[in-house]
């Protein structure tokens, strides 16, 4: 499985990178990954159009008026998406004020990270988090105990 995780803006916390630098090393174990950080909500929906090259993208955004999962409902729909489709998957991190109705439209799925708000480079993290742990759910690891 192909990922890519992208997020809008520069990182300006060289703690937040190393922790994004560690998640993407841990998701090796599961899939072709990488990160990078776009310009603007053009550049992610650029990645997607069906004339990119080499790569079209399904996109997953992270967006306040999304939908919740938990931890097992997000593993199963990345278990699903893994085994029915082989089109790599782009999780996108929007700026401060969130994606576009053009965005939201574009996207298979718009997932919220909680009813909390989170500055964008710690949504990030926990993005990241979030795909390891739910990889790590469908391999069978004890890295999620179910609580």
């Amino acid at each position: 499985m192909k990922l890519k995780v992208t997020w809008i803006g520069k990182t300006r916390n060289s703690h937040i990178q190393a922790l994004s630098d560690e998640y993407l090393r841990r998701l090796r174990h599961y899939a072709e990954i990488e990160g990078a950080a776009l310009k603007d909500e053009a550049a992610v929906l650029k990645l997607c159009r069906e004339n990119a090259r080499p790569l079209r993208f399904s996109l997953v955004l992270v967006d306040s008026r999304g939908k919740e999962l938990s931890s097992e409902q997000f593993a199963h729909w990345l278990g699903e998406y893994r085994d029915r489709n082989s089109l790599p998957l782009l999780f996108a991190v929007g700026a401060a004020d969130g994606f576009s109705e053009e965005a939201r439209q574009a996207a298979t799925l718009v997932m919220s990270l909680g009813k909390l708000t989170l500055a964008h480079e710690l949504a990030r993290v926990v993005l990241l988090e979030q795909i390891y742990r739910a990889f790590t759910i469908l391999a069978g690891h004890p890295y999620h105990l179910g609580h």
